[in-house]
C-alpha cells in the first residue's frame, strides 16, 4: 500500500477501558482503516490523571491536558474521560483552537450539546454518547433522514436491563439483581445514574435533539428509575402478556414532543422484549419506514471504541476530500426548535397499579371511589391476601411486600384505561391520604 495523501493526528483525553481500546483498534487495523479513508489517522498522545499507573498502552502518554489542546499538529481532540462540566470546558478549548471533537460523554452532551453546536467550526462526532456499539446516531443523522420521526423507543441503559432481566428469568428481587449486576462490574458502586434513569435521560435527549430539535435538560422531562419494580410487578406483567423494561420513550403529536424514561410494561411480543442481559435496542418509527430496530452491545470497551473511531473515520474521509476539518454537518442536531416539549401532567398512557392496603371491608370501596373520582377506569383487577404472621414466627419470616412487614393487608393490582400523567398523581395523593393503604402506591406505565 502506497503512503496514504494526508495524517490525521488525534489526542485522546482518558486512556481508560474505551481509550485503550480506541488505540488498539487503531493500531490494529491501521492499514484497513487508511484504506478505506485515504487517510492515516495517528494517535499523537494520550491524557491520563496518573503517569505511574500500568499500562499495556504504547503511546506518548501525558497527564497535562493543555499538551493535547494547544499542540497545533493535533487535529482532532477524543473525550473519553466522564463527568460533565470539565469535558465541557476542554470541548470549548478545543473547538476555539480549531480542532475537531469526538466525545463519548452523554452527560455532557445532554445539558450542553447546543452551546457546543452554536460555536463549532469544525466536526463534533458523538456517536458513542449513546448504546455504545450501535450506530443510532449516524441511522437517525443519515440513514432515517428522509424520514419524519414519530416515535423513539430505547431500552437505553445496560445496567437496568440486565437487573429487571434477572427479576424476570430468575425470580430474584431488585436488591438481589443489583447486587450481581454490581458484582459482575455492570454496575458501580453507586449505581444510582443507571437505576434512576438519569444515563438513559441523557442518551433520550440526544436522540430527542437529533430527530426534533428538542433542548431540554434532564430535569425537565419526566424520568423514574427501576429501584421499586417488585417481583409481584413481574407476575402481573406476565400474566397478562407483558414484560417490564426501562425505556426512553420519544412521541410526536402534532407540535408537541413527549419524552419520558421510566419502567414500562410492553408487550412480551415486542421486539424490545427479547432484549434481555446487558444488551441495548432502539425502535424508531419514521413516516416512510415504519418501525426499524437496531439492537447491540450498549457498553464496553470495544464496541464504544467502535463507535468512537467510526466518528474519527468520518472526519478523516471529510478531510481527505477537502484537505481541511469542514464545519459540523456531522453534528446532526436541528438547531432551530420547531416543536415544544409536552408538559409531564398532559402525559397520557395507560397505567398498572400495586396497592398495598388493609384487608377488611370498605377498603376496596374507598379506592375505587378516589380512583373514579380522577376520572380513572380499571381494565384489569387483581386482589391477592397477604397472610398474617404466626405468632411464633420471626420478623424475618413475616410475609411482606416492598420491604414492610405488614400483617392482614392485601396486595391490591390493578391496571388502568388511558389517562392523563396529572390524574394518576392526584389518585396517588387521595390514596396515600386513606388510613387504610399502607404505602405509597407504585405505578408502572404500560405501552401498547
Amino acid at each position: 500500500m502506497g503512503k496514504p495523501a494526508r495524517e490525521l493526528h488525534i489526542g485522546i483525553i482518558g486512556i481508560g477501558v474505551v481509550g485503550s481500546s480506541v488505540v488498539e483498534i487503531l493500531q490494529k487495523n491501521r492499514e484497513l482503516i487508511t484504506a478505506r479513508t485515504g487517510v492515516e489517522i495517528i494517535v499523537k498522545r494520550g491524557v491520563v490523571r496518573d503517569l505511574n499507573k500500568a499500562r499495556a498502552c504504547t503511546i506518548p502518554l501525558t497527564d497535562n491536558v493543555d499538551e493535547v489542546l494547544y499542540d497545533e499538529s493535533i487535529d482532532v481532540v477524543v473525550e473519553l474521560m466522564g463527568g460533565r462540566e470539565l469535558p465541557y470546558q476542554i470541548a470549548k478549548t478545543a473547538l476555539a483552537q480549531g480542532k475537531a471533537f469526538v466525545t463519548a460523554n452523554k452527560a455532557m452532551l445532554a445539558y450542553h450539546r447546543y452551546e457546543l453546536a452554536s460555536m463549532a467550526k469544525t466536526p463534533i462526532g458523538f456517536e458513542a454518547s449513546v448504546c455504545g456499539g450501535i450506530p443510532i446516531i449516524n441511522a437517525l443523522k443519515v440513514g432515517l433522514s428522509a424520514n419524519e420521526i414519530l416515535a423513539i423507543r430505547g431500552i437505553l441503559n445496560g445496567t437496568s436491563n440486565y437487573i429487571l432481566t434477572k427479576m424476570a428469568q430468575d425470580g430474584w428481587d431488585f436488591a438481589q439483581a443489583l447486587q450481581q449486576a454490581q458484582n459482575l462490574g455492570y454496575a458501580e458502586a453507586n449505581p444510582s445514574l443507571d437505576i434512576d434513569g438519569y444515563d438513559a435521560a441523557h442518551k433520550l435527549l440526544i436522540l430527542a435533539s437529533i430527530a426534533y430539535g428538542i433542548k431540554a435538560a434532564p430535569e425537565e422531562i419526566l424520568v423514574e428509575g427501576i429501584s421499586e419494580v417488585a417481583p409481584e410487578d413481574i407476575e402481573f406483567a406476565k400474566e397478562f402478556g407483558y414484560c417490564i423494561k426501562l425505556l426512553g420513550i420519544a412521541k410526536k403529536h402534532g407540535n408537541e414532543i413527549e419524552l419520558r424514561v421510566h419502567p414500562t410494561m410492553i408487550d412480551e411480543e415486542k421486539l424490545l422484549a427479547d432484549v434481555d442481559g446487558v444488551m441495548n435496542a432502539v425502535s424508531v418509527v419514521g413516516d416512510c419506514t415504519g418501525e426499524s430496530v437496531y439492537y447491540g452491545a450498549g457498553a464496553g470497551g470495544n464496541p464504544t471504541a467502535s463507535s468512537v473511531i467510526s466518528d474519527l473515520i468520518a472526519i478523516a474521509r471529510s478531510y481527505h476530500i477537502s484537505q481541511s476539518l469542514q464545519p459540523s454537518a456531522m453534528l446532526g442536531f436541528i438547531t432551530e426548535q420547531q416543536y415544544s416539549i409536552t408538559p409531564k401532567e398532559q402525559i397520557k398512557s395507560k397505567y398498572y397499579m400495586r396497592i398495598l392496603a388493609d384487608d377488611k371491608h370498605g377498603v376496596l370501596e374507598k379506592i375505587t371511589a378516589i380512583l373514579s373520582k380522577n376520572a380513572i377506569s380499571i381494565s384489569t383487577f387483581l386482589q391477592k391476601p397477604q397472610k398474617p404472621a404466626h405468632t411464633d414466627s420471626t420478623p424475618s419470616q413475616i410475609s411482606s411486600i416492598g420491604g414492610l412487614n405488614q400483617p392482614e393487608c392485601a396486595k391490591i393490582l390493578l391496571a388502568t384505561h388511558e389517562t392523563s400523567e396529572l390524574a394518576i398523581q392526584n389518585a396517588i395523593k387521595g390514596l396515600q391520604a386513606l388510613e387504610s393503604v399502607r404505602q405509597r402506591p407504585v405505578i408502572i406505565r404500560i405501552e401498547e
